[in-house]
């Protein structure tokens, strides 16, 4: 059984999602006595000397009620309008609730873009640093009335956003904040026999199986995308606790190791910030390769254009595309040639490369160096 003081004592750089069912009163008004709550809790842990983050949703609700809107809307235009609107009102209540407490807080809006191009994550992540080095609580949320793709689609209601910021800055703990007190193999809104999981050691199918559909009319991220969040986690040694907003002082008491939610128990191989990257960075395209290619690159070896059966997609060198073998993603990399010269050079000899392309970049497609396998 997990010690959740011993493994949670020494936790000094936490990320606390907020779910729109936990800041959203049954009209979809902001709920303000909570956030001074989490306020609280979060000024307690800065005086403790530990880090705090906040990934708040909450926008689009709050949109919907400065509207007038009877419900969610469904077009992608009105939630993004919904959001711009409601997006100053919730950053606004924020920090109200923060300024009596003494601190003060900076808006920060993403898309998964921020985490593709590498030199953008990089800058990110050292503006958190400097924010947090000057006692801000930076409070992070999905930039929705810019986002190119479905809001919430990706994302999940920022489940997985806050994941890959825990991820990016190299946190120690994830918790996500919802209206369900953790994981359960059933549902327990059908099912009154359902067992809530308190320790969740390693991601296996079974447990995948138990995400589910989402919660709730108000927010859009389920079970399902909760458990993607933890998978994310895993690979940056961050451990994650979901739980339920309603319990009282729920946050600090979860810093001090009562078995609160459900807790996913972080690998303890942690992958490099690098490997990282690759791995939760959008794709580009796709790289088909046969299954000699396939089991070299599982023995950390580069992979070589003869070993190339197709190519799916427009990308350029630099770009990070998924490898695929029979069907199935089993790792990511950098290209170091473009999809065209790709469909020109696949299936032949390094030492043919010249010869069809009138020059040569590398002897491999991708090098070992830039693979990252993706665990089954």
């Amino acid at each position: 059984m997990t010690d959740r003081k011993e493994l949670l004592g020494d936790v000094q750089k936490i990320v606390v999602k907020i779910g729109t069912t936990s800041i959203s009163r049954e009209d979809g008004s902001l709920d303000t006595d909570f956030m001074e709550q989490v306020a609280s809790q979060v000024s307690r842990l800065h005086k403790e000397g530990r880090q705090v983050i906040l990934v708040s949703s909450g926008s689009i609700g709050t949109g919907i009620e400065i509207l007038g809107l009877n419900s969610r809307p469904r077009e992608i235009p009105m939630r993004q309008a919904a959001a711009a609107v409601g997006q100053s009102i919730l950053m606004q209540k924020w920090m109200e609730a923060f300024r009596i407490y003494g601190l003060n807080v900076a808006q920060i809006l993403l898309t998964y873009e921020s985490f593709t191009n590498r030199l953008t994550y990089l800058n990110l992540r050292n503006s958190i640093s400097a924010l947090l080095d000057f006692g801000v609580i930076p409070i992070i949320n999905e930039n929705d009335p810019t986002c190119v793709h479905e809001i919430e689609a990706t994302l999940g209601d920022n489940d997985k956003l806050s994941a890959m910021v825990a991820s990016k800055i190299e946190a120690d703990l994830l918790i996500i904040l919802s209206d369900i007190d953790g994981l359960y193999d059933k549902n327990p809104k059908r099912n009154p026999n359902a067992k809530l999981l308190k320790t969740v050691e390693k991601i296996t199918p079974t447990i995948e199986s138990y995400g589910g559909s989402p919660t709730s009319t108000k927010g859009i991220g389920g079970m399902r995308t909760k458990i993607e969040a933890a998978k994310i986690c895993n690979l940056s040694g961050c451990h994650m606790i979901i739980a339920n907003s309603q319990v009282k002082d729920v946050i600090l008491n979860i810093i001090y190791g009562q078995d609160i939610g459900t807790l996913f128990v972080a690998d303890k191989e942690v992958h490099s910030n690098r490997i990282r990257w690759i791995l939760l960075a959008r794709s580009a395209g796709k790289i088909i390769v046969d299954e000699g290619a396939c089991n070299a690159l599982q023995n950390r070896m580069s992979l070589l254009p003869s070993g190339v059966i197709d190519i799916v997609g427009n990308f350029d060198r630099g770009d990070i595309v998924e490898i695929d073998c029979n069907g199935k993603i089993f790792a990511k990399g950098i290209t170091d040639y473009t999809s065209d010269e790709l469909q020109k050079i696949k299936g032949k000899h390094t030492n043919m490369i010249a010869d069809i392309l009138g020059y040569k970049n590398y002897d491999h497609v991708v090098k070992k160096e830039n693979i990252a396998l993706i665990q089954s």
